[in-house]
């Protein structure tokens, strides 16, 4: 006997049109790259009203979303803490079971939904609202109850979903992120945030490599080879070896640097005489130099373009004077690259 099914038979991937999935993901991307421009030129008063509560506030940026709302909300309080302006996240969930504690009066919280009736977050409302806690809410719904109850309401343009069935949670959660990332950075540029403070919250990985400065690798004290002038090329070559650095800084008898000697040097004056002779007979005067406010990756670019070898270290000073030196073993070890 035979039996027959209805159930379409499986397709390899060899089968499948490559284009049409490319149709889609362009789709995809241009539906929410339409969205997040319609949201630009809809910006007003109100987004300044949220900067301007939250500027104001003494404590933190308390963010609150359900489902797929909470994990851009998440990354949001992530990306506000990073620059600068104190957040966490707090699950709507989680608040309803004692976490409300992690509210304070002095904070101000955001809530986020797309249909600003998430049933999770009336707790949240009505807590910010019996203890006078500023409310920003990030909702699709302008007549939503999210939005009539929040102290100041961002509405998110009536756009739709990128999915071909128009109901998982895309182009939403793009312009709730991309609306997070705008008031994070416009609050860092109001505080003028820098490049150093951004380095104190971001300490390892490659963003932390790239922004150390030289102050934090170079040496200094007695680690930095340094001698006068008239010192004698004996004296120099003990001060080279026990220091290390395959060089050794001259200084003047005003203390400021008149120049360096390395081990090229020692070469192109290598002779009988060389005994005979001072320190300032063989340095190269007006040496390259670094100061310690610089990023090290500045360093290292200096020592990298010295040639096909490069140098190996840099002397650090201010104003002329010699305060620290660095090598490149210094900033590779931290990562800089």
């Amino acid at each position: 006997m035979t039996i027959s099914s209805d159930a379409p038979s499986n397709t390899s991937n060899a089968d499948h049109d490559g284009n049409l999935d490319l149709i889609a993901a362009r789709r995809v991307l241009q539906i929410e790259a339409d969205a997040i421009l319609q949201m630009q030129r809809s910006l007003n008063g109100d987004f300044i009203k949220a900067l301007d509560l939250i500027s104001a506030s003494k404590g933190r940026v308390v963010i609150s979303g359900m489902g797929k709302s909470g994990h851009i909300g998440k990354k949001i309080a992530a990306t506000l803490a990073s620059t600068g302006t104190p957040s966490h996240f707090v699950h709507p969930g989680e608040a309803s079971h004692g976490d409300l504690g992690m509210i304070t009066p002095d904070d101000v919280v955001m809530c986020l939904s797309n249909s600003g009736g998430t049933k999770e977050l009336s707790d949240i409302i009505a807590y910010t609202r019996r203890f006078d806690i500023p409310l920003i809410a990030i909702v699709g719904k302008a007549d939503s109850t999210l939005a009539r109850r929040s102290d100041v309401a961002l509405i998110l343009p009536d756009a739709p979903e990128a999915c071909s069935i128009g109901l998982a949670p895309t182009t939403s959660t793009t312009l709730t992120l991309a609306l997070g990332d705008a008031l994070a950075v416009a609050l860092l540029e109001r505080k003028g945030f820098s490049a150093d403070e951004f380095h104190v919250f971001h300490p390892g990985g490659k963003l932390g490599g790239s922004l150390v400065k030289v102050s934090d690798l170079m040496h200094t004290g007695d680690e930095v080879p340094l001698i006068g002038e008239h010192a004698p090329m004996e004296t120099v070559l003990l001060e080279m070896t026990n220091k290390g650095f395959g060089s050794v800084g001259i200084v003047s008898e005003n203390g400021t640097l008149a120049g360096i000697i390395t081990d090229g040097d020692l070469r192109r004056h290598m002779g009988s005489d060389l005994f005979s002779k001072k320190a300032a007979d063989v340095m190269t005067p007006a040496p390259q130099t670094i100061t310690p406010r610089s990023l090290a990756a500045e360093a290292l670019s200096q020592m990298n373009s010295k040639g096909i070898n490069g140098i190996t270290c840099l002397m650090v000073a201010e104003e002329g004077t010699p305060v620290g030196i660095l090598s490149v073993h210094d900033c590779l070890r931290a990562g800089v690259m």
